[in-house]
């Protein structure tokens, strides 16, 4: 690719992405509304509030793909999250729609699907469960997705990810663990592929006790290669498991099952 946005740059996973990504576009296009550093010598930074129309479409233009991890990435009030999440995801797809439809990977979340218990294995096809205000705010870009590309045939990666961090912070993270280097083997297949569509992908790593079952976009060819194992020795010794009917042992989604409605940020 020519150009590539990445929108959450600042963030954690957004960083780390940022400098794993770099060789597949000539320029890597960042955008957040946080402090993103100094660009690299194949990066721009476009600061922008993803609620801006307007913004939204000038940070799109010329952009051949998109990793969108822009938005609120953890639940919050109504009003953050609906400007972060839905009408930022609107005006992406807006723009992109406007802009040749580069395609996109959507960071969804485990959290749309939070309310299936942790004792039930389950695939791409299931109706979302979602289990915040956050969750809600990604079935809602996942539909968006949808609808664009049934509409337009703007292609889209829904990857719906657990746990992307160095190593898995707590057992419930030994099935939702992906690992940095497997999600840019994912990445790259969502830009490799000849034709993509519009599927729903679980991001999680080669996990033994995985929940979920993605053999319905074998077809992509990515194989996740790492698995949580190694960290379970380390997390057994470190802390003590919950109790059998507390939130993170009974539902995917963990302790965002337990949250209340937040009506402030504090």
């Amino acid at each position: 690719m020519k150009r590539l946005l990445i929108t959450g740059a600042a963030g954690g996973l957004g960083s780390e992405m940022r400098k794993r990504l770099a060789h597949l576009a000539e320029t890597i296009r960042l955008s957040d509304m946080a402090d993103m550093g100094d660009a690299a010598a194949n990066e721009e930074i476009l600061p922008c509030d993803l609620a801006d129309k307007d913004a939204v479409e000038a940070l799109v233009a010329d952009c051949d793909g998109i990793v969108h991890f822009g938005g609120k990435s953890v639940e919050g009030t109504w009003q953050v999250v609906r400007d972060s999440n839905i009408e930022g995801v609107f005006n992406l797809y807006e723009a992109a729609r406007r802009h040749g439809m580069p395609r996109i990977v959507f960071a969804s979340s485990n959290h749309a699907i939070g309310f299936y218990r942790q004792d039930q294995r389950i695939d791409n096809a299931v109706p979302p469960r979602p289990d915040s205000l956050y969750g809600v705010s990604k079935v809602f870009g996942e539909a968006l997705a949808s609808m664009y590309h049934d509409k337009f045939g703007q292609e889209t990666a829904i990857v719906r990810i657990g746990s992307s961090f160095p190593g898995p912070a707590d057992h419930r993270m030994l099935s939702t663990w992906l690992s940095y280097a497997d999600f840019v083997r994912l990445i790259e297949r969502v830009f490799d592929v000849p034709k993509l569509g519009c599927p729903i992908i679980y991001g999680a790593s080669n996990n033994a006790s995985s929940w979920w079952d993605n053999s319905n976009v074998d077809w992509l060819g990515w194989r996740p290669q790492d698995d949580s194992e190694q960290f379970r020795a380390k997390l057994d010794a470190e802390m003590d498991k919950p109790a059998a009917d507390a939130p993170q042992v009974v539902y995917q989604g963990g302790t965002f099952t337990a949250d209340g409605i937040h009506e402030t940020d504090d």
